[in-house]
């Protein structure tokens, strides 16, 4: 069976992290001149300061981003183990295994995370 039982929308949760991480690791990031569009210029053809990163958050709104981040994984595997046991695909033994062993991974993960922008 492989799931269903919620209609695979854990996955949604995936991207809804994954558009996090991409703010994480382009914040401050500047973005190269080809990048800009028309409506990065003023009237006088000067670049706005917004525009020249793809974010600019405050260090302490990126850290609530890291936590969101962590926050959305978990809940994800949750979710998906949820959805395994409702659906058939584990029993309550293997959905108690299987979240631990998930839920261990990723505090190895949190702990080994180094969040830099891939080339």
């Amino acid at each position: 069976m492989s799931g269903g039982h919620f209609d695979y929308l854990q996955y949604r949760i995936g991207e809804i992290y994954d558009s996090i991480e991409e703010v994480i690791v382009k914040n401050k990031v500047e973005v190269d001149s080809s990048e800009h569009e028309k409506w990065d210029y003023d009237e006088n053809g000067k670049l706005y300061p917004w525009a020249k990163y793809h974010y600019c958050y405050e260090d302490d709104t990126i850290e609530k981003f890291k936590e969101a981040y962590w926050k959305l994984r978990e809940a994800q595997i949750y979710a998906q183990r949820a959805d395994w046991l409702l659906s058939g695909d584990d029993g309550e033994d293997s959905f108690k295994r299987r979240l631990k062993e998930d839920l261990e991974e990723l505090e190895k993960e949190k702990q080994e995370k180094k969040w830099v922008r891939e080339s």
